[in-house]
């Protein structure tokens, strides 16, 4: 539902979306899908023939699309001289940024920086760390956050969870161990994106292997209590519409009747939208564990905390994942005046 929803939205207000893997035959197929259902215009980064003939081989039309070659580009060099600019690239040598810049991925981040595309997904035909690693040091932090996490959507089958069975989890891609600090801004970032998605108030779980308990030592659950503390006290300050509770179970987040059993009554407990992971060994596990054990589809990693949208998606990932994906990240750059529209 989540992608018929906000497709009718991309649908009305149309993106540009970049893929910086464009001669991966999964990519095709998912831009010529972003293409027919005139979701905007899918910009294929990498070689125009190997793009054409992969796209020839599979069967896959090129109308309504756009293919760049970097080093080709009337862009390239006004994006150099901004590129050269960068902090993180100053004491390069010029063959060296030249060389960098011309590589699909910086290239497409760089399109995505400067206003030349709206949204990204890349990483599928690349190690998660290359492919996280130029959209650090290119795109800049959302004002009053230091964090960039990744959120996963699973879309299941059962509609009593979550949003209308969408579940919205961080981190699954992104900090191995996160600080109290971080899983704070992890818990409020993607909360946020959450309710520009479906409007619907977020309400986040902290979860952990034991709910309340009042009297531990053990630094993995006194870290989900400070961090529930943290976010708490951040959404009162800044007037968010945001729902928190932890440390709780998963059962506890998601089952009403659980929750009821433990004794936990809270506007969360049982009603969870939002599940905070205390760290990436437990949300990769899980998140992937749903993909191969259950019939859910799980979509992302959409990167949260920054201020351009841009999906990082798994080297395994199927064609159906890899468009998902697209359709939530450029919903990401909708509007949020426009995300209430009825669908027509």
């Amino acid at each position: 539902m989540l992608i018929k929803r906000l497709s009718a939205r991309l649908q009305n207000h149309p993106k540009r979306l970049i893929y910086s893997d464009g001669a991966d035959p999964r990519v095709l197929q998912s831009a010529r899908q972003f293409a027919t259902r005139k979701l905007g215009v899918p910009i294929l980064i990498g070689s125009k023939e190997e793009i054409e003939s992969m796209a020839a081989k599979i069967d896959v039309r090129l109308d309504g699309m756009k293919i760049v070659e970097p080093l080709r580009s009337d862009d390239f060099q006004p994006m150099l001289k901004i590129f050269k600019s960068l902090p993180k690239f100053r004491d390069f040598e010029e063959s060296e940024i030249e060389e960098t810049l011309a590589s699909p991925i910086y290239f497409s981040t760089m399109m995505l920086a400067t206003g030349r595309a709206d949204a990204m997904v890349v990483g599928a035909n690349s190690a998660t760390s290359n492919s996280l690693r130029p959209i650090f040091q290119i795109i800049p932090l959302q004002k009053g956050f230091k964090t960039v996490s990744s959120m996963m959507v699973a879309s299941t089958e059962h509609p009593d969870l979550g949003v209308n069975g969408d579940l919205f989890m961080a981190d699954c891609g992104v900090i191995p161990e996160p600080t109290e600090e971080q899983l704070s801004d992890m818990a409020i970032t993607t909360a946020m994106l959450m309710n520009h998605f479906t409007m619907e108030k977020p309400r986040v779980a902290m979860l952990s292997y034991v709910s309340k308990i009042a009297n531990t030592k053990l630094p993995s659950i006194l870290k989900m209590k400070s961090a529930t503390a943290l976010a708490h006290a951040r959404i009162l300050r800044d007037g968010l519409d945001i729902e928190i509770d932890g440390e709780l179970q998963v059962d506890a987040a998601l089952r009403p009747d659980a929750a009821s059993q433990k004794g936990i009554h809270s506007s969360v407990a049982g009603r969870a939208n939002v599940l905070i992971f205390p760290d990436l060994n437990s949300g990769n596990i899980a998140s992937k564990m749903l993909q191969l054990a259950s019939n859910v589809n799980c979509y992302g990693q959409i990167l949260t905390g920054l201020t351009k949208p841009a999906a990082e998606i798994s080297r395994g990932a199927t064609m159906s994942d890899i468009f998902g994906t697209s359709v939530i990240v450029a919903a990401q750059a909708v509007d949020r005046r426009f995300m209430t529209l009825e669908e027509a």
